[in-house]
């Protein structure tokens, strides 16, 4: 599975300073700091628990969450965590990879999270849920936003 051509024109849209590098595993990732989006595709309706927010059943499509990595490993140590399956949630964000068939990633070295979210709102994204992924954010509705297909 790769991305549709129509998500990837709203990348594109959204970050038009420089090609979108769309990774769909870490190696290519850089280790230092900065900020990704994550695109993750959920094949059927997902039933998820997300503790703060109630249950919350999640439609079939396309997610893109954005987050940022300061720690140890940067960027690809966070994304490689976020593409393991099975992997125990510590974040909102792992209980909807966990329930992915298809992660993949953009990095944005010394990039910042809310400017992503801001990018892609702007490109006509969507947030499925306020508050999911920026519970610790003042500026943003959440850092999760959904892409659907314009007819």
């Amino acid at each position: 599975m790769i991305p549709p051509v129509g998500l990837v024109a709203n990348l594109e849209t959204a970050f038009p300073d420089g090609a979108v590098c769309i990774h769909s595993g870490v190696a290519m990732l850089p280790e230092g700091p900065g900020a990704y989006v994550l695109l993750i595709h959920i094949a059927e309706p997902a039933r998820i628990d997300l503790s703060q927010f109630s249950a919350s059943t999640f439609a079939a499509g396309w997610y893109l969450y954005c987050g940022s990595a300061k720690g140890p490993g940067g960027m690809r140590a966070r994304v490689a965590r976020h593409m393991r399956q099975n992997k125990r949630p510590r974040w909102h964000v792992d209980r909807l990879t966990n329930a992915a068939d298809a992660v993949f990633a953009v990095a944005f070295p010394d990039g910042l999270e809310c400017k992503l979210v801001e990018a892609l709102r702007a490109a006509g994204l969507s947030f499925p849920m306020p508050g999911f992924g920026a519970t610790d954010c003042r500026h943003c509705e959440a850092h999760l936003l959904r892409w659907t297909p314009q007819d």
